[in-house]
């Protein structure tokens, strides 16, 4: 089972990204869960995002305390969450920041994990003009990083969710996350 869990701000696309990939697992028969947890959170305060996906049956039914997956969707939150708590030995943290791979392992005090990095914020203004897309870069680093799901049903998931005049954007991003994520 791959339990995934997502932090960033109210407002940026963490639920919608949570639920694309369990979509996406779903649609190649395997059981999943997605879920946020917030309080009376206001658009930019931290929040974060839980995502299941498994061959077998889920019986938890609880927040995600040991993932194996850690993706942050803002590295400022770098500084005030504690976001590589909890995760697994040969875990893998996805950081959205253009800094290198090993800066942040170093900056955290981390090791035994796999650390990648990609400027989703850069690949959104890019191919957006603005960055309301930097969520799907985040995916496309985590499909280069864990074959939890495939690339064919993550795109049939974002093709049915968004409309024909963002699918064709949100794809280029999502290719572009997975071929720009650097890391070990």
């Amino acid at each position: 089972m791959y339990e995934i869990r997502w932090h960033g701000r109210a407002g940026q696309g963490i639920i919608t990204v949570s639920r694309l990939l369990a979509y996406a697992g779903l649609l190649e028969k395997k059981h999943v869960q997605a879920f946020p947890e917030f309080g009376p959170e206001r658009i930019g305060a931290p929040m974060t995002g839980f995502t299941r996906i498994s061959d077998t049956p889920i019986e938890t039914h609880s927040r995600i305390y040991n993932p194996n997956v850690v993706i942050v969707l803002d590295s400022s939150l770098l500084a005030i969450v504690k976001v590589a708590d909890g995760l697994r030995k040969d875990g893998t943290l996805l950081i959205n920041s253009s800094k290198p791979s090993k800066e942040i392992e170093q900056e955290l005090g981390l090791s035994g994990i796999h650390c990648y990095t990609v400027d989703a914020t850069k690949i959104s203004l890019d191919t957006f003009g603005s960055g309301k897309a930097f969520n799907t870069a985040m995916l496309g680093a985590f499909l280069k990083a864990v074959p939890a799901v495939s690339t064919e049903s993550l795109t049939k998931a974002m093709k049915e969710r968004f409309s024909a005049e963002l699918i064709d954007k949100n794809l280029q991003v999502l290719e572009r996350g997975m071929t720009e994520a650097r890391g070990n």
